[in-house]
């Protein structure tokens, strides 16, 4: 039963008598797809009164995730690569929580938000569109490295670098020192490359600021399991990446080296140990936990299986898209996990949503990928655009290009824009985000952005008294703002 206040209640009987029964479509995710969806629902259904709309997310902004490298490396304004969720949409009911699991029998989802209370919220159409978290199963120990996958991710792991090079800057043992300047990144597909280029590009801006610490010193591995990096875009721009990043001072990319486990501080591989100061794991993606407990028909690697219309066979009522789904291509293959994918489903969805809506058959999801698009850090970049393969300059400049079009808003472009305009001007910023309170910063006698040790997160072998950077993805009570109060819905429904 969702909570509703006797207040609102009792002024809707006493004005209008019982509220009638509306349609209600609750979409679960606030990344492309969900938020995509809900805004063409919103469009569609304008003029349904009957027909409500429920946006569910943990965060209350969505995220333009190709611009969150450039957050990590201080190009960017961090408020500037989001948008607000209640600000992008008109219509659709918005609540910030935490989706804990999915009654499919009884058709409500339970939410919680940050401070533990719980609700639950009845559907009538459920749109699945949960995306994806680091598959940290693959390698044993992955949860000992930085994941990048959210903004708290992009902000953590900046502040962990500058640190480790202010802590370089004043170690006397070479042995200690060589450890804090190792950055590993394991996983060399399109994620994993383009955070490596742009983590060479930041560290070379920085460490003039840094006297006692030589560029010969720091030591960049980039650790892909197969025979190439990026095996899904062309050979020949990923051959092109390979030799760019190969060719930057005291890079290393090793292909045909998987990963055997990971230890704070160690990457182990076969018959190699490698000691670093900082681990960033981007071997992958798995789809939600939330989607693995739903008993619904799944591909091996978790996702839902849906129909060409992005419906589900047994549960009608389901639909789903992005990373938590499988999505057939005409020729039987899933469409991949990238975001122009997720735009363009979203889209179909809801029409097809509103065509069972007002009686009609939904249609299939056909879409031909334009391309694919990636950064290499230092102005340079790799692009196939339809059967063009652009490298070097005109590649980053064409990336940069197409996805400040897609953020939406012209208030949102101008700052970014006045962001890259500044970095061409001034030197690189190497202030941290404080990510603590006073309280404890007092007790913990630490720098910004740092908590105590014990706390194992791809660290140079932290030693007594030494900080340790807070857990990947995880926000510290004290760290972050949570939700202003979820309120609960409205409406009361059986």
């Amino acid at each position: 039963m969702i909570q509703t206040s006797k207040l609102d209640k009792a002024l809707a009987v006493s004005k209008a008598g019982p509220p009638a029964p509306k349609t209600r479509i609750v979409v679960l995710g606030g990344g492309f797809g969900g938020v995509y969806t809900a805004r063409h629902l919103e469009k569609l259904c304008a003029r349904r009164p009957e027909v409500e709309i429920v946006l569910v997310s943990r965060d209350n902004f969505f995220l333009m995730y190709p611009l969150l490298f450039e957050v990590c490396s201080g190009t960017l304004d961090m408020r500037h690569c989001c948008v607000p969720i209640r600000a992008f949409l008109r219509t659709v009911r918005f609540v910030e929580a935490t989706v804990q699991r999915i009654d499919l029998d009884r058709r409500v989802v339970h939410t919680a938000a940050l401070e533990g209370e719980a609700y639950e919220l009845p559907y009538d159409h459920l749109v699945l569109a949960l995306g994806a978290v680091t598959n940290e199963k693959v390698i044993p120990g992955s949860e000992s490295a930085f994941t990048f996958k959210t903004l708290a991710d992009a902000i953590v792991l900046r502040n962990h670098l500058i640190e480790r090079f202010e802590r370089a800057d004043v170690e006397a043992d070479p042995v200690r020192k060589r450890r804090l300047l190792t950055i590993v990144v394991i996983g060399g597909g399109l994620v994993g490359v383009e955070l490596f280029g742009e983590l060479t590009a930041f560290v070379d801006e920085i460490i003039p600021f840094y006297g006692h610490v030589s560029r010969d010193e720091v030591r960049f591995l980039l650790l892909q399991a197969v025979d190439r990096i990026m095996p899904e875009i062309d050979p020949e721009l990923a051959d092109y990446a390979t030799r760019v990043l190969a060719a930057r001072h005291g890079v290393e990319v090793r292909t045909n080296a998987p990963v055997q486990t990971v230890k704070p501080g160690k990457v182990h591989l076969k018959g190699e140990t490698i000691e670093a100061g900082t681990i960033v794991l981007a071997a992958g993606i798995a789809p939600n936990p939330v989607v693995a407990d739903l008993p619904v028909e799944k591909d091996r690697r978790g996702h839902i299986v849906v129909g060409a219309t992005m419906r589900s066979e047994s549960h009608p009522e389901l639909w789903a898209l992005g990373d938590c789904a499988f999505v057939p291509a005409p020729n039987g293959k899933p469409y991949p996990a990238l975001a122009q994918h997720a735009l363009r489903e979203a889209k179909v969805l809801a029409r097809n949503i509103h065509a069972v809506l007002i009686g009609k058959p939904p249609e299939p999801f056909v879409y031909h990928t334009m391309g694919l698009m990636g950064s290499l850090g230092h102005k340079k970049g790799l692009a196939q655009v339809m059967k063009v393969r652009l490298r070097g300059f005109t590649a980053w400049w064409v990336r940069r290009t197409y996805y400040l079009s897609q953020m939406p808003g012209w208030g949102r472009r101008m700052r970014i824009m006045i962001d890259w305009t500044f970095t061409l001007m001034f030197r690189a910023d190497i202030a941290k985000v404080d990510l603590a309170s006073e309280r404890t910063l007092l007790s913990h006698n630490g720098a910004a952005g740092a908590i105590p040790a014990g706390k194992p997160v791809g660290l140079g072998d932290p030693g007594a008294g030494e900080r340790a950077p807070a857990a990947p993805g995880a926000r510290p009570a004290d760290a972050l703002p949570g939700p202003s109060g979820v309120q609960p819905l409205a409406e009361e429904r059986v």
